[in-house]
Parts: structure tokens; C-alpha cells; sequence
């Protein structure tokens, strides 16, 4: 190599490597643009990556898939933690973390369908019913988060808080408004119908809920009460089998049975529990 050539090769080396100055320029810009298209984690990342990227020869190509990656992922998980938190579960109990073992009658694959969520796209319903302690407010609130997941909107309650929200609705005379703005969550679940009955204005109520819904939007409902009983739940019996139709033309029916966990885990505990000595 003569001397031409390798005073040419240092002045391209000098050329192309990145000034002071020039790098905080693109620091800045880089900030500038990430703050304007609201990329949080593209303004976080960009750098590390692209020294990541250099050192590994990435193609440009492979480096823009993977900033623009980075920040789908941090964007679907601060958007599931949102709707977790908007959906107001009284606490979190996942599909995973429910023991299938103590509800032999449970059809796996009726599960596994339903936790695709693909019922949640097409309105369609789900009621769990059973005895108190069987697992049915576990079920529904894996079965919201699964929906949340996969994008859906969603907002849980006990049956005798949404008819308060309800009557407090009617009262102020925006009832229609509220189920209006009910219907733009994808799902709602309705926990515990049937542990205090409903006077004839409540059922109403209850009644233009499910009815509003009805191949608009998909409800997830849980009972301890079979069907055949509705009607004192309500204090109707033909307000109950209108609901109940509605409810059932297009859902999945799960009956839990057995035991309460709580109660068995209490016998559990005690069977554990050497006896106290006598005097």
C-alpha cells in the first residue's frame, strides 16, 4: 500500500466517523421525533440498538424491525395493564392459576375455546353457573383478562352494583346514555346474580341491560341459581324467561359443581390441625 492510498483510507475513516457535535445533533432529533410521534420507547432504545446493531452487522432492515418491535411490545403491554385496571377486577385470577382438577365436569376443550376470546368478537355470551365457592368469579375474571389480552375492552361488576349504576342512571335521566356508553366495552361480566333478589324496577333495569347488549356486545354472567329459579331472582317469572333467552341464543352454559374451595379448605385446615391436648 503506498502512502496516496493510505492517507485516503485515514481521510475516509476521519470523515465517516460520527463528530461530537454531529452526534448530539442526531440525539436531539432523535428525541425530537420520538417525543412527536409518541414512541416513548423508540426515544429509549434507538441508540443501544443501533450500537447493538453495529456490532452484530445487522442490515438496516433488521434494525428498524427491531426498534419498531420494541415499541409494539411496551405499547400492547402498557395498553393491557390500562384495560386490566379500567376493567376493575376485584382482584386478579388468571385461566392458568384455576385448578381444573376440582371440576371433573369442566369440558377442557370448551375452555380452551373459550379462552380465545373469539366468542367476546362475535356478542356472543357465556353463563357460569353453581353453587358459592366453585370457582365461577375465578373463571370469569380469567376469562376477562384473556379478553383483554387479545384487545378487547372490558368492565367487571357484581350484579347489585351495576343495578345501582343503573337506577342512578334512570334517576338522573340518562339511561339510555349509559347503555350507550356500556356498549363500547367489548365485554361485560356480571357477577353473583342471584344472592339478593331484585324488586320489580331493578329487574326492569337488569332486563334493559341484557337486552341492549343482545348481538351487540358480549356478557359473561355468573349465577348461583339455575334458570329454573330465575323468576325469584327477579320477582317475574316471564322478565326472567325473556332475559333468560336472550342471555342463551347465543353463549356457552358452563354448570359448575362440588364443594366450596373456601369450605374445603377450611376442612382441609382443621384435618391438618394436630387436636389441642386435654387436661
Amino acid at each position: 500500500m503506498n502512502d496516496t492510498t493510505a492517507s485516503t483510507d485515514t481521510l475516509s475513516a476521519v470523515n465517516t466517523a460520527p463528530t461530537i457535535s454531529g452526534q448530539r445533533e442526531l440525539v436531539s432529533t432523535m428525541a425530537y421525533l420520538a417525543r412527536v410521534l409518541k414512541t416513548p420507547t423508540i426515544g429509549r432504545c434507538w441508540e443501544e440498538l443501533a450500537s447493538q446493531a453495529r456490532d452484530q452487522g445487522w442490515s438496516h432492515e433488521d434494525y428498524l424491525a427491531t426498534v419498531l418491535q420494541r415499541q409494539v411490545a411496551d405499547r400492547e403491554a402498557n395498553g393491557t395493564a390500562l384495560r386490566i385496571a379500567g376493567a376493575h377486577f376485584p382482584q386478579i385470577k388468571t385461566l392458568e392459576d384455576f385448578n381444573t382438577d376440582h371440576q371433573p365436569s369442566l369440558r377442557r376443550d370448551i375452555l380452551a375455546h373459550l379462552a380465545t376470546t373469539t366468542w367476546v368478537v362475535k356478542a356472543d355470551n357465556v353463563v357460569l353457573l353453581g353453587p358459592p365457592g366453585v370457582g365461577k368469579t375465578h373463571l370469569a375474571i380469567g376469562l376477562g383478562i384473556k379478553a383483554i389480552q387479545a384487545g378487547h375492552s372490558v368492565l367487571f361488576d357484581t350484579a347489585t352494583n351495576w343495578i345501582s349504576r343503573l337506577t342512578a342512571a334512570h334517576a338522573a335521566g340518562r339511561l339510555e346514555k349509559e347503555l350507550t356508553r356500556l356498549r363500547r366495552y367489548k365485554l361485560l361480566i356480571i357477577d353473583e346474580v342471584g344472592y339478593i333478589p331484585f324488586d320489580h324496577d331493578a329487574a326492569n333495569l337488569f332486563f334493559q341491560l341484557v337486552a341492549a347488549r343482545y348481538e351487540q356486545g358480549a356478557i359473561l354472567l355468573t349465577s348461583n341459581m339455575p334458570f329454573g329459579r330465575w323468576g325469584e331472582i327477579f320477582s317475574d317469572d316471564i322478565v326472567a324467561a325473556a332475559m333468560i333467552d336472550r342471555l342463551v341464543h347465543h353463549a356457552e352454559v358452563l354448570t359448575l359443581t362440588g364443594d366450596s374451595y373456601r369450605t374445603r379448605s377450611r376442612r382441609e385446615l382443621l384435618a391438618a390441625t394436630p387436636a389441642a391436648p386435654r387436661n
